[in-house]
């Protein structure tokens, strides 16, 4: 009997690639989302997850064997997030008909964990890498503790076994996305060839020169099937990076001649996107009816916010998977192919030209 999923978030960079994982494994798929997608095989389920009443009704016929949370919302503050984000988990348990019937749930955080939240984001004394998984919580208020527990609870409270997965930025292809470097270097790219601007790094000069990882959505999609389906991955948290480490300052021209462009020298000061960018809405509507894309909104596009809040850390990002890597996980993903292939997808598709 085929295994049976509920992807909260089933729309969003991990959501989408983790659905077409399990798909292509045979999985019955049911991905919710406010909007959710109608093709690629899975069940949509329309539902916000901070409507008790909708989302019970929105589950009444679902009854899966997996949940793999992949999904949060961003408030003005992080004790909002806590309260709206711990809801959230916690809503989705409660109004399932038959949790019972869960074997495994999973939750995808991140390194925020070890950062702290975007309030006090690498704020302090800077954290010791690599990041492990056996660090300590930190001593401020963090969604993804709030997260976790309450993940926790309904593990105790349903009996089955959970996981969580802490990726570093999540690199992978979806449209409308809140937090997508990707696509929005991609868009940046497209708007400094096509203006004939410098393709300047826009993070810090820690960022450039010192040590990083990312993860690419496939290597976390085959990372939450495995934890879901392996002994060794019930009731443990596991950082999920790609297995490389690399600088800035050597993937950034591999970029820039990705777009036919060449890299800027590295500024004397940080340079973030979002100002650069906050002008550029008309520029990218005029490009867009240019080449005929599909989407001419850049809001849809770019999410500048996010990659200036990643890329302009003061402080080395280093995640260690040795943790996975003796659980049996060794699955490996070369970080550039996980930008080239989005820029391909998002070419291919018509999003830039």
């Amino acid at each position: 009997m085929a295994q049976r999923a509920l992807v909260v978030g089933s729309t969003g960079i991990i959501g989408q690639a983790l659905t077409n994982r399990l798909l292509a494994e045979g999985w019955v798929v049911h991905g919710l989302a406010r909007t959710p997608r109608q093709d690629g095989g899975s069940l949509p389920v329309t539902a916000d997850l901070l409507n008790v009443e909708a989302l019970r009704t929105a589950l009444a016929d679902v009854r899966p064997t997996h949940v793999f949370f992949c999904t949060w919302t961003r408030r003005a503050t992080e004790r909002e997030n806590c309260i709206a984000n711990a809801a959230m988990v916690r809503n989705v348990f409660d109004a399932l008909p038959a949790p019972a019937d869960i074997a495994h749930a999973a939750l995808v955080t991140g390194l925020k964990h070890y950062l702290g939240p975007f309030e006090a984001y690498a704020k302090g004394a800077a954290p010791e890498t690599p990041f492990r998984e056996s660090m300590p919580r930190l001593d401020v208020e963090n969604f993804y503790y709030t997260q976790e527990d309450e993940l926790y609870q309904a593990a105790e409270k349903h009996g089955f076994t959970w996981s969580v997965h802490r990726p570093h930025t999540v690199i992978g292809y979806a449209i409308g996305n809140v937090m997508n470097m990707a696509s929005t270097l991609a868009v940046y790219a497209t708007l400094c060839r096509e203006a004939g601007r410098p393709f300047v790094f826009p993070g810090s000069a820690v960022q450039w020169h010192g040590l990083t990882d990312v993860t690419d959505a496939r290597q976390l999609s085959a990372h939450l099937l495995w934890a879901a389906t392996s002994a060794a991955g019930r009731n443990e948290a596991f950082n999920v990076v790609n297995g490389d480490v690399f600088r800035w300052k050597w993937l950034w021209p591999q970029i820039a001649a990705w777009f036919g462009i060449e890299a800027a020298p590295m500024p004397t000061e940080t340079t973030p996107l979002e100002p650069r960018m906050a002008g550029e809405a008309a520029t990218w509507a005029e490009i867009s009816a240019r080449y005929t894309l599909r989407e001419p909104d850049l809001a849809r596009l770019a999410s500048a916010w996010h990659t200036d809040a990643d890329l302009g850390r003061p402080v080395e990002c280093v995640t260690d998977m040795t943790k996975s890597r003796l659980a049996g996980f060794t699955r490996y993903q070369a970080t550039p192919a996980s930008f080239f292939d989005v820029f391909e997808r998002l070419r291919a598709e018509r999003f830039i030209p």
